[in-house]
């Protein structure tokens, strides 16, 4: 059976080393941290889980807790952090907030007394309570995709630019009486959203209409009704602002008898696998979700290994992708 020397020697460092990229208690070369993880998968090398779990007190395992685990958006967040924490060493416990900060702190809590090493936190829209918990608690915590509080580490992707961005793209095409529906009121990426929805309009010259700015509630159920809200004050062209509003859009639209783009232009924040497939193709904003999963776990973990390490908040780059449903050539 291959031991920490085996590997040490394969990848020609210090059995020191070795024990640092696998339990991530200090920051290793990125070139070298790759050697080390090569001579592990060549030597077959297993640490001892359970071993190291009681000489360090750390049970090697961390909490995700985010609302609406089924979105596509969240499962390939969750893929990244997956990766990653193996990757490392660790395991997973999944957990669904429901967006609701009672819920939230409740699940935060029994994961605490189930001894994990820290939190991968997706916040409600009032996660007060449950920050109050893990700073008393000591709890390392890291907040993915909604970002809310630099007084803790944090990643997420842009918002406002990218909103203003899918805007510019209808005004460029003539729209002028361009309708979004908005996520559920309270999240900072609804805020964020909205925000850059107003940005785009402001400086295309286009008077913000009230009327055309509906809540969808983040789900397609909701979205549905605040879509057929919408058409009553007839935009000639809608934004979503999540993959599963973009569902809702769709199906109020296809009641309504209008044909996307020939009736209507329809656009959307969030990509996910079947929208290159959809009859329109979906003009979409895709973010970096995978990174973001990463990135999370990345942070994390330096958390765990240096709990008194200032927090860094990190923003990652979406990107507009262009197929038919905006109805345009550019």
């Amino acid at each position: 059976m291959a031991t920490m020397a085996d590997v040490a020697r394969m990848a020609g460092v210090s059995t020191a080393t070795v024990s640092h990229v696998i339990n991530g208690t200090r920051t290793v070369r990125e070139e070298t941290r790759r050697v080390v993880q090569d001579a592990i998968e060549s030597t077959g090398y297993s640490p001892n889980t359970l071993a190291r779990s009681l000489a360090t007190a750390s049970s090697r395992s961390i909490a995700v807790v985010m609302s609406a685990i089924t979105n596509p958006y969240f499962g390939q967040v969750l893929q990244g952090i997956e990766t990653e924490a193996v990757r490392r060493g660790y395991t997973l416990l999944l957990a669904e907030s429901r967006d609701d900060p009672d819920h939230e702190l409740h699940v935060v809590r029994g994961m605490h007394e189930r001894r994990v090493d820290g939190v991968i936190l997706a916040p409600s829209a009032l996660p007060r309570q449950t920050l109050d918990y893990v700073a008393a608690q000591r709890l390392p915590v890291v907040l993915a995709d909604r970002v809310i509080d630099d007084r803790y580490d944090q990643v997420g992707p842009e918002n406002t630019a990218p909103m203003a961005e899918l805007v510019d793209h209808l005004a460029a095409a003539g729209h002028r009486r361009i309708g979004f529906v908005a996520g559920r009121r309270g999240l900072s990426t609804t805020e964020e959203r909205v925000r850059g929805y107003r940005e785009g309009l402001r400086r295309n010259g286009i008077e913000p209409d009230p009327e055309l700015l509906v809540e969808g509630r983040s789900v397609t159920d909701t979205a549905v009704a605040a879509t057929r809200r919408l058409l009553a004050h007839r935009p000639t062209a809608l934004i979503t602002a999540n993959n599963g509003m973009t569902i809702g859009a769709m199906q109020a639209l296809g009641e309504a008898g209008l044909s996307v783009p020939r009736d209507i232009a329809l656009v959307g924040f969030d990509d996910f696998p079947w929208a290159e497939w959809f009859s329109p193709r979906l003009t979409v904003i895709a973010q970096p979700c995978n990174d973001i999963g990463t990135e999370a776990t990345r942070l994390l973990l330096r958390r765990i290994a240096d709990p008194d390490a200032a927090p860094e908040t990190h923003r990652l780059r979406s990107r507009f992708v262009h197929r038919d449903s905006c109805g345009c050539n550019g």
